[in-house]
């Protein structure tokens, strides 16, 4: 995951695995969103911010140690034709009758996987599970956020198809960094969601319908832009890299008429909207009788060379 879209220079650059929306974004929405909910839940989850904002990365950290947890960030309609949401079934089961599982898996399940990450969400809350609801209120989060960029419902997800290399992170994680503090994250208080599984797959409608545009304005603002104007360098971790300039970010995020802010706080509010309507599904347990002490459980996120995920190498 990168805090910058950045390229190396001369050779070298600075990295770390690839994150959607990057580490600095997931971590400020999974935040946000605690502040949605109805004080019958934010008693409980307000107390564990710090645990929800941390745990709000790891699975992408999961991607590269956990055969089968990759496709659960996106999905790439257009490898379904132009038809992809009239013709994909919206519920799993339905989906593998009609597709084969491993067709879908390579073309992405992040709709699905969602939905059964809420699902389970509601038995950790049934079951009363302190560390299992944290775990997974973070994992949703992040997987309802990843559906919220539009750059996740394609498979020219990084440019690579168009000459646009590094988009994605450009999109999802310089922007936010260097123009997130100025934006208006409250998205009022969370409301129940009647159909949760159609409600993941309209906002995975709509931010793909934002695919063209996101593409079209960095074309058109990189043919307006000199090269030594739309990069700069900066030092990172006592390397200097190459990154996008300020201008050209904010031109970018300008052009693109507050998309980036818009995504964000869809994703918030969604969040905050999932995890409520998980606790109502649930029967409204009392959160008040929770374990408080919550252990902070060891993942598996070493990186196992046998898993192979696409690349944003580019960001």
């Amino acid at each position: 995951m990168r805090f910058f879209m950045i390229w190396a220079f001369p050779i070298l650059f600075w990295s770390q695995p690839d994150a959607p929306w990057g580490f600095y974004a997931h971590s400020l929405i999974n935040r946000q969103a605690v502040f949605s909910l109805p004080p019958e839940m934010i008693r409980f989850y307000k107390p564990h911010i710090e645990l929800i904002t941390e745990k709000a990365v790891n699975p992408d950290k999961r991607r590269y140690a956990v055969e089968g947890e990759a496709e659960k960030h996106f999905i790439d309609l257009d490898n379904y034709g132009d038809s992809a949401l009239l013709i994909l079934p919206k519920y799993w089961p339905e989906a593998v009758e009609k597709i084969s599982e491993d067709s879908l898996r390579a073309n992405g399940i992040g709709p699905w996987s969602a939905y059964l990450t809420m699902l389970s969400l509601t038995k950790a809350f049934e079951e009363k599970n302190s560390a299992a609801i944290l775990r997974l209120s973070a994992d949703l989060g992040h997987y309802l956020g990843d559906l919220n960029v539009p750059l996740h419902t394609t498979k020219n997800y990084n440019g690579q198809l168009t000459g646009q290399e590094g988009i994605h992170g450009f999109w999802e994680s310089r922007v936010p960094e260097l123009m997130a503090t100025d934006y208006s994250l409250w998205v009022g208080k969370a409301e129940y969601v009647e159909k949760p599984q159609l409600a993941i797959w309209e906002a995975v409608a709509d931010a793909h319908s934002q695919v063209d545009s996101v593409l079209a304005i960095e074309k058109q603002l990189t043919e307006d832009f000199a090269e030594d104007q739309k990069y700069s360098y900066e030092e990172r971790n006592k390397l200097t890299v190459r990154v996008y300039s300020r201008e050209f970010t904010e031109a970018f995020a300008l052009a693109l008429d507050h998309q980036i802010e818009r995504q964000m706080k869809r994703s918030i509010k969604m969040i905050a909207d999932f995890w409520y309507t998980a606790w109502i599904n649930a029967g409204q347990p009392d959160l008040t009788l929770l374990d408080q002490a919550i252990s902070d459980e060891d993942e598996k996120t070493t990186p196992d060379a046998k898993i192979k995920v696409r690349s944003h190498d580019n960001e």
